[in-house]
């Protein structure tokens, strides 16, 4: 049987690499590949006087408190006040109060209640100011309500460097208006395989794309450096994630680089020489290896390339516990990473040990006191640069708290404007497209009216599932910008997501497209689109078949292997993940009212599409062509060149495939978690959720959360549950029988006095929900412990039946105080257990 893994899995395992290791022995080579760079941003004396100053009056604990950087769900107000950290972090899916639908004043509060906190010296003996972080990516994505522009592959397409810093700065100021001082942006890696998760974060293939945008992006959030740097309307910026991200073997996500050095600078490089000599004040590093060796402990990149031969002279600060990756770390303790040239640690929740563990290692000895001098410099030196000492408190701010500045239609108008020239026109048969909008038009695909699918991950949540269009107020789907224009001209629209209807369309626009997903989660072992269902090449199929022209609207955040359902296409069109501003498509793709082209095509491939499901057009693969070169793109005349006789043919091979662990990372589609209590259910949309005395939350078990934890208050009515959404297609569903098991890591936390109850529950007609004690298999284990265990579905009873399909492949309950860890949920053959199968009480 083939294991089906209920939450999607990310890349864990790097490859196996026989190159020769360039170490810390290759200093000498340092300055012929790194070069000096010409930053604008250069040191002042009268800053550095104050600095050095502050630094004097510092104790050890005070300098470490500034090295450390917690995040919002686990650290408070008070916290705060009696160590003084330097910074702290929102993740993606984190906002204050664990309330998804927080307000911009929810936001500015938290802001305010941290930065005074920070300078109360009653405890710490600090007036140190610090300074909050957030992933704000594609606009300020973790706020309702706020501008989502497209993400960087669609932008690297328009090759537009001054639309880019345009959009720089609207982020920046609704940044402010929530009164956060930092943004991890931009990401500068260049993608060189695109089964990679987060190829939709990079610009391009191209280095010198990514080297220009990096250069306007910091601009634009950032400030010229001689004229508005760092201004109210300005935050800090961070070119990320150094070094090598976009280039590790099959795209495996935290996976090892293989380059060499110079290619390493040539490739991967690039973007930072363009950040950087702007003025860019940090960086982050990146979860990668380089020949075997985690960046966060690379002391000859970070330092001797970064710092000395780059002339870097700003912060470098880690990834979500990245540091814990590096051989010989934990998340709790990691003096490698200190001494190799991280400034700070990005520690979510384990702060408070490393903390403690830092300065004993420096007491000790094993941390120089000059690393630490060092890097409290340069934390120092970046916030005196930003003002920080000098402005007033968050919520006091010019920017803060003007609520209209989030959203602002200027905002949107630029947005819309970026989704305009990101549009990449790849077939046009018989020049189908401009549509003129008197037409009957049909709205097909389930991504017509779904803002949140068209905008993809790092939308509202981590990942950018589990949500709605009533979440994007202010947003508009592709769907309502193309009834708006059709309307006004005369013409109707009908919104079909199953391509049904009733008068025949004079045409049909089909909007489909890749899930959202954010990094781990949306690796891929091929480029195939929809490799299993094919359920939108049958709707495509469908209406062909029935004579209606075809216009594809294809939301992704790759190139993918669309060979099938390009030849069941008459017009198709790349529109990448747009954002909120979905009418943008409607002004190139319609004519006016006077039947006149509103906006031609502009964009251009800033990737290669693939010709074959494995090929890597841009590891120079010599055995397939492109389908479509970098740098394609159709414009309204131009003749068309794809026919509707693409080969559908392939083969694959096995090697292709990158090493994965599989485990539960983020739930996908179709799959959904719930908490029941008291015949109350509510859908898990954010990274926490209560419901009742039974709570939901994210941790971290391998990397950053991959994995959940589930507390039992005792009340029998709880229940946890996995589910299929509605309307899902029953060939997506999991099929078991008597030799099927379900496979689960667990770490209990909080032992069961009383039953557990694992359940299922089948898609069929009658109910068949059943259940399995499986207590007695818990009661072993070491608390506080991770377990694998396989259970076998024969112990909930069978009954009769061959087989069932699973609506609900997974629920859980508890008759008593219970708390668990679960992670590496999956379904698959007794054969295929990778943990001892449990016996049936």
């Amino acid at each position: 049987m083939k294991r089906l893994s209920l939450l999607i899995a990310a890349a864990l395992t790097t490859a196996a690499c026989t190159s020769t290791s360039t170490s810390d022995n290759t200093a000498a080579n340092t300055n012929s590949v790194w070069p000096k760079l010409p930053i604008k941003v250069t040191k002042k004396s009268a800053e550095e006087e104050k600095v050095a100053e502050i630094l004097a009056g510092m104790t050890l604990e005070q300098k470490i408190a500034q090295m450390i950087q917690p995040e919002i769900r686990d650290v408070t107000v008070e916290d705060m006040r009696k160590y003084g950290f330097g910074s702290f972090l929102n993740g993606g899916g984190a906002y204050p109060d664990n309330n998804k639908h927080a307000t911009p004043e929810d936001w500015i509060a938290l802001a305010e209640a941290m930065y005074n906190a920070s300078v109360d010296d009653s405890l710490d003996g600090s007036t140190i100011p610090t300074m909050w972080g957030t992933d704000a990516v594609h606009g300020h994505n973790n706020v309702i309500g706020a501008t989502l522009f497209p993400h960087n592959i669609g932008l690297g397409a328009a090759n537009d460097p001054s639309l880019i810093e345009r959009i720089a700065k609207a982020t920046a100021v609704e940044v402010q208006a929530t009164g956060i001082d930092w943004v991890f942006a931009p990401t500068v890696a260049t993608v060189r395989d695109d089964r990679w998760g987060r190829t939709y974060e990079s610009y391009s293939e191209d280095p010198a794309i990514v080297k220009d945008y990096s250069a306007a992006i910091v601009r634009g959030l950032q400030g010229h450096a001689d004229k508005d740097f760092l201004a109210d309307d300005r935050v800090i910026a961070t070119v990320k994630h150094f070094i090598g991200d976009g280039g590790t073997v099959k795209g495996v996500d935290q996976g090892n680089n293989i380059d060499t050095e110079a290619d390493l600078f040539a490739i991967h490089g690039q973007g930072y020489v363009g950040g950087l000599t702007e003025g860019a004040q940090t960086v982050m590093a990146s979860f990668n290896s380089w020949h075997g060796k985690k960046l966060h402990g690379h002391k000859y990149l970070l330092t001797e390339a970064l710092k000395e031969s780059m002339g870097f002279d700003g912060l470098v600060v880690g990834d979500w516990n990245g540091h814990g990756q590096i051989d010989g770390c934990t998340n709790q303790s990691c003096p490698q990473a200190i001494n190799a040239g991280l400034d700070i640690f990005m520690v979510p929740s384990d702060w408070r040990e490393l903390y403690y563990n830092t300065i004993e290692q420096v007491k000790q000895g094993v941390i120089p006191l000059s690393r630490i001098d060092d890097a409290v410099t340069r934390i120092l030196r970046v916030k005196v640069r930003a003002g920080l000492f000098d402005k007033p408190s968050p919520a006091k701010r010019k920017y803060a708290g003007r609520l209209e500045l989030i959203g602002h239609d200027d905002h949107r108008a630029i947005a819309r404007e970026a989704v305009r020239k990101s549009l990449v026109l790849l077939k046009n048969e018989a020049s189908l497209l401009p549509l003129s909008p008197t037409q009957n038009i049909l709205l097909a695909g389930d991504a017509a009216h779904n803002i949140g699918k068209q905008s993809g991950g790092w939308t509202i949540t981590w990942q950018g599932t589990n949500t709605t269009n009533d979440e994007f107020p202010g947003g508009t789907s592709i769907y309502q910008g193309i009834k708006r224009q059709v309307e006004a001209a005369g013409g109707s629209v009908t919104l079909s997501e199953n391509g049904e209807f009733t008068d025949k369309p004079d045409v049909a626009i089909v909007v489909f497209g890749e899930e959202p997903y954010a990094e781990g989660v949306g690796d891929r072992d091929t480029l195939i689109y929809q490799p299993d269902s094919k359920r939108d090449l049958a709707l495509l199929k469908s209406l062909k078949a029935q004579g209606i022209p075809v216009v594809a609207v294809f939301i992704s955040g790759r190139p993918m292997w669309v060979n099938p359902e390009l030849n069941q296409s008459d017009a198709f069109v790349a529109a990448w993940l747009p954002g909120t501003e979905g009418a943008g498509i409607a002004d190139v793709i319609l004519r006016d009212a006077n039947n006149q082209v509103q906006y031609d095509f502009t964009g251009r491939l800033s990737f290669s599409w693939p010709s074959h499901p494995t090929h890597i057009v841009n590891l120079g693969d010599d055995d397939y062509a492109p389908l479509l070169p970098y740098g394609f793109g159709l414009s309204y005349g131009d003749v068309n060149k794809l026919t509707d006789v693409l080969s559908e043919e392939y083969e694959l091979d096995s090697s292709s495939a990158p090493a994965i662990t599989l485990h539960a990372r983020s739930v996908q589609a179709p799959w959904q978690i719930s908490l029941t209590a008291h015949g109350k259910k509510q859908m898990v949309n954010a990274n926490t959720l209560s419901v009742g005395g039974m709570s939901y939350r994210t941790i971290d078990w391998k990397v950053q959360e991959d994995a959940f934890n589930v507390t039992f208050s005792g009340d029998t009515s709880e229940l946890f549950s996995i589910s299929a959404g509605d309307g899902v297609n029953t060939q997506q569903l999991p099929t078991i029988d008597s030799d099927t098991v379900m496979m689960l890591s667990l770490q209990q936390t909080k032992a069961p006095q009383a039953a557990v109850m694992l359940g299922i529950n089948c898609s069929t007609s009658t109910t068949c929900q059943r259940e399995f004690n499986i207590q007695p298999a818990l009661a072993g284990l070491a608390n506080n412990e991770w377990h694998r265990l396989a259970i076998p579905m024969r112990c909930i009873a069978m009954e009769n039946e061959n087989s069932l399909t699973l609506k609900i492949p997974m629920s859980l309950r508890s008759d008593s105080a219970y708390s668990v860890n679960l992670a590496d949920i999956a379904i698959g053959s007794e054969a295929e257990a990778d943990a001892k199968v449990t016996t049936c009480n």
